[in-house]
């Protein structure tokens, strides 16, 4: 049987998070919605970072419009979490990436999933296309999947 699950160096673009005692839950591990901020920190961490994106001068901004999250294992604080990103799908004004959060020194892949941007004009709120020097970094990180 051949292993399809991807390492954390299958995904082009990723991140270290330190986790903090409040991501804990009452189990002893992170909380299931805390995934979720991994997903958004690591996503706008590369739109910011790589693709320019002035969150707070643009007139095109990128709103989460899915999500969704698998849970794999748990991870808990003070474990190191590493978030893989790359993108699955380009439209036209939105952007469909691909996650997979690992965590603790061996990089044990704990959670994956899928996290829609649609980009919008920050006045009237209405979507547009994704702008071009943007598109261009996502084209760098697309991946095409089985």
């Amino acid at each position: 049987m051949t292993d399809i699950t991807p390492a954390l160096t299958d995904y082009p673009y990723h991140i270290a998070i330190e986790t903090r005692w409040q991501d804990n839950d009452v189990y002893g591990h992170i909380n299931n919605v805390t995934y979720y901020s991994f997903f958004d920190t690591a996503v706008n961490r590369f739109l910011v970072e790589e693709a320019k994106l002035d969150i707070h001068h643009s007139q095109t901004v990128a709103y989460v419009v899915s999500s969704q999250c698998q849970y794999i294992s748990p991870a808990a604080y003070p474990e190191t979490i590493y978030v893989g990103v790359r993108v699955i799908k380009i439209g036209r004004s939105s952007v469909t990436y691909g996650i997979s959060v690992y965590a603790g020194e061996e990089k044990r892949r704990v959670a994956h999933g899928q996290f829609v941007h649609v980009f919008v004009d920050k006045k009237t709120d209405k979507a547009v296309p994704i702008p071009a020097s943007i598109q261009r970094c996502l084209s760098d990180i697309h991946i095409d999947t089985i």
